[in-house]
């Protein structure tokens, strides 16, 4: 069973959040994020992009960078800007965006819990984005960014949810993108012991998203613990910030492919490979139309869309990664015919989330780029069944919105 535990957030005062909370660190990037930042000295991207800070010319893992991070964080503290609440609690985050509604916990998950595989993953994590990750939470002494996780729902946190968003939040605003963030929080005994024991009957978490996230503050923890000869087991360091959300509130969306060039393919030649394995139908209508069903893609190439169908024993239906859509898509297209082995490190290839419209496919091969796939959006079932054989996804598999926004709450590793 798994064990969480509340903290002492460190939060933007009321007044502030707004100026305060931006979005994760991993969906901007450097120049984004300079842009975003720009004449907003309180941004959380200063803090968690600290590189926008410093010369352009200076790499984004530079020991200068992390630094620089810090000296941002307790900037927000000395200034007042960020304040930390005098006793532990749990928090309530709901997000609204248009009509998905998704309302988890915010608690320290364990660290032993991610160890014993309590905390399930779906994905491999990269070795320099993990040590980035590490170096940021170990300067910061802070998980600046939430690990979204997700449990199978149960009634009793259902109830007990519904009954604190009834009382009056701690925030209620809405960012730039149209999505109503709000925060609650539950300091009260009672309801604190409550919490606690209804996810001590919860068998497991599942990594939906940040397993980089995770994975670092679970390696900081551990080299803490090794070097403190007094550890205890209840130190903040042997937790990690998490939004935990019951399964069936969340919502997966598209995670899509654009390819630079055909292989030195010809148009024909592509199009007679691929019809090896999938039935392809052009479309004659130009505007973009999503998949509507698993294991239907659509293609974009030179200027025409198409529906791609994967045929009837072209991959295993009882295999819960090869049955994937991104996994046919990749064994049987992507690497054979246009020869990408390792989509994780080849750069003819690219990935766009379905938040940006399948329109942004067309524009980015229009643009210059050889061919586009849009994929039918993963199942947290799919990702939950893959985790519990403890097996991996492909990379990129699933696209969650929406997006937590970093700054609202931070944990203190002290």
């Amino acid at each position: 069973m798994v064990k969480i535990k509340e903290f002492r957030g460190l939060r933007p005062t009321p007044e502030r959040v707004e100026d305060v909370a931006s979005p994760p660190y991993d969906v901007v990037n450097s120049q984004e994020a300079r842009e975003m930042a720009r004449r907003k000295p309180y941004s959380f991207l200063h803090v968690i992009k600290p590189e926008i800070d410093l010369p352009e010319d200076n790499s984004p893992y530079d020991d200068a960078v992390y630094r620089k991070g810090r000296e941002n964080l307790d900037r927000f503290r000395k200034d007042g800007i960020m304040i930390q609440d005098p006793i532990p609690a749990f928090y309530f985050y709901r997000l609204i965006m248009g009509d998905i509604t998704q309302t988890g916990l915010v608690a320290g998950a364990s660290i032993e819990d991610y160890e014993n595989n309590l905390i399930k993953k779906h994905e491999l994590t990269r070795a320099d984005k993990e040590a980035d990750r590490i170096k940021h939470v170990d300067t910061l002494n802070a998980n600046t960014g939430p690990v979204f996780l997700t449990y199978k729902a149960r009634e009793e946190m259902d109830d007990l949810t519904g009954e604190v968003i009834k009382t009056p939040p701690l925030y209620d605003f809405i960012s730039y993108n149209d999505i109503r963030h709000t925060l609650w929080k539950v300091d009260q005994p009672k309801m604190v012991e409550n919490i606690r024991e209804i996810f001590s009957r919860v068998d497991c978490l599942y990594v939906a998203d940040g397993h980089h996230r995770s994975a670092s503050g679970t390696i900081v923890g551990e080299q803490r613990r090794a070097a403190n000869p007094n550890h205890t087991g209840d130190e903040e360091y042997n937790y990690f910030l998490s939004v935990i959300f019951p399964h069936d509130q969340l919502h997966i969306m598209d995670y899509n492919r654009v390819v630079r060039d055909l292989n030195g393919l010809s148009r024909e030649e592509f199009l007679r490979l691929i019809s090896k394995d999938f039935e392809v139908e052009p479309r004659e209508d130009t505007s973009p139309y999503h998949p509507e069903s698993p294991h239907c893609f659509r293609m974009y190439l030179d200027g025409k869309w198409y529906r791609l169908t994967a045929k009837a024993g072209s991959f295993p239906g009882d295999d819960p990664i090869k049955s994937l859509d991104i996994s046919i898509l990749q064994n049987n297209l992507l690497s054979p015919i246009l020869g990408i082995g390792d989509p994780r490190k080849d750069d003819r290839i690219d990935f766009v989330g379905g938040i940006r419209g399948l329109e942004e496919l067309s524009a980015r091969v229009d643009g210059g780029d050889a061919v586009a796939f849009a994929l039918y959006p993963t199942s947290i079932e799919q990702l939950m069944a893959v985790a519990d054989q403890g097996l991996m996804m492909p990379p990129k598999s699933t696209w969650f919105e929406p997006k937590l926004r970093s700054g609202i709450i931070v944990h203190l590793l002290d």
